[in-house]
């Protein structure tokens, strides 16, 4: 049993997840930062020295942080337009596949009726002409 799970462990699939979600959750800090520390100011300087973090409404006893939810918001587009632009620069990246080889023609055309015959005829099924 630790046999197999050693060698799930240490297929090139489980290391490539590993690596990835740890990428990614480093990758979101800087997003959450550039987000929280360069463009949400600058946004809120925009729009008259607003801070977002700070954006609330109380209703009774709760008080619903808005402000913080667009900056979520604004953090997971940068997250997805981000991602967006690597997929497009890997695909751009890629060769395309090879054109596959014409197939080698199987039918010859009647130089009598111009219709199209088997290669390996010797007389034309239309027109009766030899070929």
């Amino acid at each position: 049993m630790l046999k197999e799970f050693r060698d799930f462990a240490l297929r090139g699939n489980v290391l490539d997840l590993a690596i990835g979600v740890i990428i990614g959750g480093a990758f979101g800090k800087i997003v959450a930062s550039l987000v929280g520390d360069v463009i949400m100011p600058l946004i809120g300087l925009l729009l008259g020295g607003i801070s977002f973090v700070e954006m609330s409404v109380t209703v009774g006893s709760a008080v619903v942080k808005y402000g913080t939810f667009l900056q979520a918001v604004v953090d997971f587009l940068v997250i997805v337009f981000v991602i967006f632009l690597m997929v497009k620069a890997a695909n751009s990246m890629k060769k395309p596949a090879p054109a596959p080889a014409p197939a080698a023609p199987t039918t010859k055309e009647c130089p009598h009726c111009c219709s199209q015959v088997p290669l390996k005829a010797t007389r034309c099924p239309n027109c009766t002409s030899q070929l």
